[in-house]
């Protein structure tokens, strides 16, 4: 019987959310594994985050030693607010010396949103995040950088704890941050609950939604060379665009 084919997923503490939405996504062609990434205080919070994503990329080398021993086909680091502390050119490094180190091709949330867009063939985007207004900022210096037109951005009001977060208030964000000259809409924020979200969105505002963890699902499927489409989580994972 062929074996099936292992992606991998590094998960930040405390997240309760993202292997829930990944299971969710599951297929029968394919498997799901995780492995938590390292730092401490108050997990979710928009306080500290900074020092929070800084510890998880110091220690990206020991998760990818545990991860590598399942033996993936594609390894993702499920947290886009690496990517900001990161910055194009930090990520682009980081991403060629562990696939060098580790020999199994290595992804990143955001490079998967940035990959996505670029494959629906959309320039002009709204975006949404559940971070501070620091971070919501470099969320959009870095799209910029990667050749995009920001029409229209925002954070969602009133975040206590990003984790806390419902795909009903996901769902809020997506209508807040739409624009009628935005092709598409991106929300930021892995560890906040989008997947459920993302279909009803999608027919009321008549646009793509792309999702960090719906991308990095994709991205990590097409990078690990499964050809499967998944229902039911927006029009980017049903194989629209493929």
């Amino acid at each position: 019987m062929q074996k099936l084919v292992r992606l991998g997923f590094l998960i930040p503490p405390g997240n309760p959310n993202t292997e829930g939405e990944v299971i969710k996504m599951a297929r029968p062609e394919f498997s799901v594994h995780f492995t938590r990434m390292v730092a401490f205080g108050e997990t979710g919070s928009l306080l500290g985050q900074d020092e929070r994503n800084q510890s998880q990329i110091d220690h990206l080398d020991e998760n990818l030693e545990l991860m590598k021993l399942v033996k993936p086909k594609v390894v993702a680091m499920a947290h886009t607010a690496n990517s900001y502390t990161l910055g194009k050119d930090g990520e682009a490094k980081l991403v060629d010396r562990l696939q060098k180190k580790f020999e199994i091709p290595f992804i990143t949330a955001f490079g998967s949103v940035v990959t996505a867009l670029k494959k629906i063939g959309v320039s002009n985007i709204a975006f949404g995040t559940p971070y501070s207004e620091q971070n919501t900022l470099r969320c959009k210096n870095l799209l910029e950088e990667y050749g995009f037109n920001i029409i229209h951005f925002g954070n969602l009001p009133d975040v206590k704890n990003i984790y806390d977060e419902t795909p009903e208030r996901a769902g809020q964000l997506m209508k807040q941050v739409n624009a009628s000259g935005a092709d598409a809409i991106f929300v930021s924020g892995v560890g906040m609950p989008t997947i459920d979200a993302i279909d009803n969105a999608e027919r009321n505002l008549g646009k793509p939604i792309i999702s960090s963890i719906a991308a990095t699902m994709w991205n990590s499927l097409r990078t690990a060379g499964v050809n499967c489409n998944i229902q039911g989580f927006g029009s980017l994972l049903s194989g629209k665009y493929n």
